[in-house]
């Protein structure tokens, strides 16, 4: 059966600080394809899929640094 699509707002809410490598971890420990991403203020500022996060962990922009705020455009933010 396949998972339904994630909605925004809906899903573990983490920290934009919190870095790809945690972010996966936490996934696969709860279980979940998707995380709500929130700013300071726990305002939503986007989502982030466990796929998406796996791709970009296997490739050569990767570093172990790397948050979800630098990911969240779609492309990694390399000057950070």
């Amino acid at each position: 059966m396949p998972h339904p699509a994630p909605v925004e707002g809906q899903g573990p809410r983490v920290g934009d600080d919190m870095t790809v490598e945690v972010a996966l971890a936490l996934m696969a420990g709860a279980r979940v394809e998707y995380l709500t991403v929130c700013d300071e203020d726990d305002e939503r500022t986007g989502l982030v899929t466990q796929g998406r996060l796996a791709v970009l962990r296997d490739s050569a922009t990767y570093t172990d640094r790397m948050r979800l705020r630098d990911v969240l455009d779609g492309v990694p933010a390399l000057s950070r």
